[in-house]
């Protein structure tokens, strides 16, 4: 006679300790029937117990009672109606879905999601009746799929051309949609252009995520960039991107920011300035890591004479070698103090990748079928071209920049221990990286860097809607936000590549089977089924490559 035992999780899924084990003999016929299958593949370890108990005292008839309500419960299969890809409804519900939110906690549900037109109406324990939502016109089954906010791109680049090559913007939009990216902070792009597409998308008019746009701003002396943080305000910019640049004209750049309203991210450089002027003078955000491990040198880095910044192949050569000068304990001091500023970081680990494995870059999977023509072209070593500079890239340095990463990623845990907000960006569109795909190896990396995948997707959602100054509207499921929600296969807590949209293969009863995408992205109401998007980006890619042999 087969004995069992369970320990697991309750209704909700939430982890519970065991007040003790279950075991009970059966006979053959129950024990592997459907209903026990259940119980074990779900672990419900305390209503199991009862059943035990139960069944000691011969309840048959409770038994059954309690059996079809798990079958019920757990197994139910709606059927999604009135739905099409690209509309949004008055009134849509999810029905049935375990929701991991962007605060940082473990999964919960079944719930049912209500949606009124943009926003999140009601997030409520599901309602399994067979008669539920009978009367609803427009109902989104989410049986065995996992909720998540809409991820939100920290770090974007909505290219209109790539080395001068146009590329459209249905590509970049298709593809972070389908990685289920509904919002992206664009820190450099076309501004004319951009400011019509950030229209297109609030309007709804255009299949594209939410856009925050943060226009560059420039100066030779303080007037000057005083001048062009003015102008940013006037064109309707939402915030400020700056570069490295003298202490004074950053001092300005910042001062007209501040008394605007702006929030300002900065990609320092190797420069005058550094993390320590960032956390003096309020930046937002930090971009990459420039600046973090610069401040702590004892001096200055130790260049070679011949070094260049200019030529790119030498400024990230040596960059690769940056974090091991920097001194520990002054690097301590340096995260302590940004983190007592409020200053956030975005450590972009993904666009640096090529360094520490260049055929890796190279050859990745989807390349095959969502690697567009142009970008495949901008990606060769060309100097005219930024981010292309991998001409005579070494084993030494792939060596260098792995250790690099090892000292860059403890950093960046660190600042978050000391509790500073860590973002996720992707910085896509150079140095091999893809978009939307790569903001999801992104958090791959931020994984790598010890971080619990529940904190990862923290990250991709409320961190950046935080960054962003959106976090009473972005990076949750929760009553009265913005209706920006993505429906996953499988669990990205257990498998974080469950979230590429091409998804995985795994071995299930001796066979291979396709598992994980994003199934549906919905941004702001408005929703997308992500295969048919991937599926949209494929034929682009075709296209343009047909238009080269043509």
């Amino acid at each position: 006679m087969p004995k069992f035992s369970v320990v697991g999780v309750d209704l909700a899924g939430v982890p519970h300790r065991p007040t003790g084990m279950c075991s009970f003999r059966f006979s053959n016929r129950f024990a592997y029937g459907p209903f026990s299958q259940v119980l074990v593949k779900r672990g419900m370890c305390r209503y199991f117990e009862e059943v035990c108990r139960m069944m000691q005292k011969k309840w048959i008839v409770g038994i059954l009672a309690i059996s079809v309500f798990f079958l019920s419960a757990m197994d139910l299969k709606g059927e999604s109606k009135g739905v099409e890809s690209g509309q949004r409804y008055d009134e849509l519900v999810i029905r049935n879905v375990v929701v991991i939110d962007g605060k940082g906690t473990p999964p919960r549900g079944p719930v049912d999601i209500i949606l009124k037109g943009n926003t999140i109406h009601l997030v409520q324990s599901a309602d399994l009746r067979p008669e539920a939502y009978r009367e609803n016109l427009h109902v989104l089954d989410g049986s065995g799929l996992y909720a998540l906010p809409g991820l939100i791109n920290i770090h974007a680049h909505i290219h209109d051309n790539r080395g001068g090559v146009p590329i459209p913007f249905e590509y970049l939009y298709k593809l972070w949609l389908s990685c289920g990216i509904t919002t992206v902070r664009d820190v450099g792009s076309n501004y004319d252009k951009t400011i019509q597409e950030r229209q297109k998308s609030q309007e709804g008019s255009v299949v594209a995520p939410r856009i925050f746009l943060y226009m560059t701003a420039w100066g030779r002396n303080p007037e000057e960039m005083k001048q062009s943080v003015r102008e940013i305000k006037r064109l309707g910019g939402d915030g400020v991107k700056i570069f490295g640049m003298d202490q004074d004209i950053m001092e300005a750049a910042l001062t007209q920011a501040h008394e605007l309203g702006f929030r300002v991210a900065h990609h320092v450089g190797v420069e005058e300035t550094d993390a320590w002027d960032d956390a003096a003078l309020g930046v937002t955000s930090i971009e990459h890591w420039y600046g973090v491990p610069d401040a702590a040198l004892q001096g200055s880095q130790n260049f070679a004479h011949e070094y260049n910044y200019s030529n790119e192949s030498d400024r990230f050569r040596y960059a690769g070698r940056l974090w091991r000068e920097a001194d520990p304990d002054k690097l301590k001091l340096v995260l302590r103090t940004l983190v007592d500023k409020g200053v956030s970081w975005c450590p972009t680990f993904v666009i640096y990748e090529a360094n520490r494995d260049l055929l890796r870059a190279k050859n990745q999977p989807w390349f095959k079928d969502c690697l567009h023509s142009t970008l495949e072209k901008y990606f060769e070593p060309n100097p005219s071209n930024h981010g292309s500079y991998h001409w005579d890239w070494t084993t030494t340095d792939e060596v260098f920049w792995r250790k690099n990463y090892k000292i860059w990623m403890k950093a960046v845990r660190e600042f978050a221990n000391m509790g500073g907000i860590v973002g996720a960006g992707e910085d896509a569109g150079y140095i091999y990286m893809l978009y939307g795909f790569s903001l999801i190896r992104e958090m791959e990396l931020h994984q790598e860097a010890g971080f619990h995948p529940i904190d990862v997707i923290k990250h991709a959602t409320s961190n950046n809607a935080q960054i962003l100054g959106q976090e009473k509207a972005l990076g949750r499921i929760r009553n009265g936000y913005l209706a920006d929600i993505i429906l996953v296969d499988g669990n990205p807590l257990k498998n974080l590549k469950y979230l590429y949209p091409t998804g995985v293969m795994e071995l299930e009863q001796g066979k291979l089977v396709k598992k994980g995408g994003t199934k549906w992205t919905i941004k702001d109401g408005y929703v997308y089924h992500a295969p048919t998007l991937l599926e949209d980006v494929k034929t682009l890619v075709s296209q343009a490559k047909d238009s080269l042999q043509n």
